[in-house]
């Protein structure tokens, strides 16, 4: 970010917003094997930054400063800083704004400052159903609309009635791009490799298969396919200390998920689960917990938070959160600090306690803050910081 930019963006979040109604909430820790005890732990300081969104899915950090913000119905804002919050972009793709669909997640080229390529997913409407599908296009100068807007990547087949799209993007400098994909509540589709749901897949930035995928060459088998046997991804990182992908999932009723991806394995799902059904009987295909030749998560939970949004903290400026996980809570209405030991889960802490509100998105901002949009209309972009941060 240039240094006019930094400033900016620093002057302006810790010192007139601040004034702007932040409170204090009690947070809560929990050592990973103590079950439902949660001691109390220190406050944390929670800072409106912008209001006014319709049901904000995702943000991304543009190098001059403003913040790209998706809205599931479908509208891509960009908020200046200061200067507000801008109209619709135009040149964003119709989606289809249905359940759970619509207007999902927004990521940067790594090169942006050169080539200002912007990457949405979003659901897209086909044959009476919808997928996810991922596009690219060129903000313009004058940030008000995307140019040259191109589909790279559509979710086959279609079979989503509205539910578990799933959706991360991860771009990871060498040229590749994640997405990381529901399996639209067709349980069994996980497991298949000849369709692209409940998968993580890996292409290039320009849409073109890579051949050294896993799957590449095999028969029935997508050959987009780096992972399969998810359910309905909701967070996904690169680890700033390992390199490796990590994403976070919903489980059904428990068995949310914090799993290391790797090429070519099986996260398990429906077959290995820590969940049950809604219903409160097993799920059908379920015949364990963890089965011989199926990853087991990092990490999971026996009552869901139903986890969303996920960011490393590696950042200077608060110490105490070094090497952390952040993780939004929709159903918790939490923001979750995972403290990390290697790939170990060591304990976890809730920040927000009794005030908070459903987070759907988590990023760490140029500034070393923790940022996070909730899942409301109107919804906001909030700041958090340590108490004294």
């Amino acid at each position: 970010m240039p240094p006019r930019a930094a400033a900016t963006l620093s002057v302006f979040l810790s010192g007139a917003v601040l004034a702007a109604c932040a409170w204090s909430a009690t947070a809560r820790a929990e050592p990973v094997s103590a079950g439902t005890g949660i001691p109390p732990a220190a406050p944390t300081q929670v800072t409106p930054v912008a209001g006014g969104l319709e049901h904000p899915w995702a943000m991304a950090f543009l190098p001059d400063g403003g913040i790209l913000i998706t809205e599931r119905p479908g509208n891509l804002r960009l908020l200046r800083i200061p200067g507000g919050l801008s109209a619709p972009l135009k040149g964003v793709p119709k989606v289809a704004a249905q359940g759970q669909g619509g207007l999902l997640d927004v990521a940067l080229s790594p090169d942006f400052a050169k080539d200002r390529l912007v990457y949405l997913s979003y659901a897209e409407a086909g044959d009476g159903r919808a997928g996810t599908a991922v596009g690219r296009g060129r903000l313009a100068d004058d940030g008000a609309r995307l140019e040259d807007f191109r589909v790279l990547f559509r979710q086959e087949p279609k079979l989503s009635e509205g539910l578990h799209f799933g959706s991360r993007l991860v771009l990871d400098g060498k040229g590749h791009l994640y997405i990381a994909l529901g399996e639209n509540n067709q349980r069994s589709t996980a497991q298949d490799l000849g369709k692209l749901q409940g998968k993580v897949v890996r292409i290039r930035a320009d849409g073109s298969v890579p051949p050294d995928n896993p799957f590449v060459g095999k028969a029935g088998a997508r050959p987009e396919i780096w992972s399969y046997g998810h359910r309905n991804p909701q967070g996904m990182a690169l680890n700033p200390w390992s390199g490796e992908l990590w994403e976070s999932e919903h489980g059904p009723r428990g068995g949310d998920e914090v799993n290391l991806i790797k090429p070519g394995l099986n996260y398990g799902w429906p077959l290995a689960t820590y969940g049950i059904d809604y219903s409160g009987q097993p799920i059908p295909e379920a015949r364990g917990q963890t089965l011989p030749g199926m990853e087991s998560p990092l990490y999971w939970w026996p009552k869901s938070p139903a986890i969303s949004g996920m960011a490393f903290y590696d950042a200077p400026r608060f110490p105490a959160w070094r090497h952390s996980l952040f993780i939004g809570a929709l159903a918790e209405r939490n923001l979750i600090r995972l403290t990390l030991d290697g790939d170990k889960v060591v304990a976890q802490e809730r920040l927000l306690g009794e005030r908070g509100k459903r987070i759907r998105d988590v990023r760490v901002g140029p500034d070393g803050h923790v940022y996070v949009l909730t899942d409301e209309s109107p919804g906001e972009l909030l700041r958090i910081a340590p108490a004294g941060g």
